[in-house]
């Protein structure tokens, strides 16, 4: 499962990366690479079926604040 997940984030990479990088859009890239970064990492937790509750809760209690 791990090395699915592999070959879709690098298929999105390789079809993202190379337009941003010739339009010199760095901010983008940035943006994209950081946010690549972290659904990878919330995905890899999620296939080794570590939970996450806590997480969770603080996300909802940020979002209950602001609304």
């Amino acid at each position: 499962m791990i090395v699915l997940l592999l070959l879709g984030f690098s298929l999105i990479v390789a079809f993202e990366l190379p337009m941003l990088v010739r339009k010199r859009m760095w901010r983008e890239l940035s943006a994209f690479a950081v946010l690549l970064v972290v659904g990878f990492m919330l995905s890899i937790v999620q296939v080794l079926g570590i939970e996450l509750s806590d997480l969770a809760r603080v996300i909802e209690s940020i979002f209950k604040k602001l609304l």
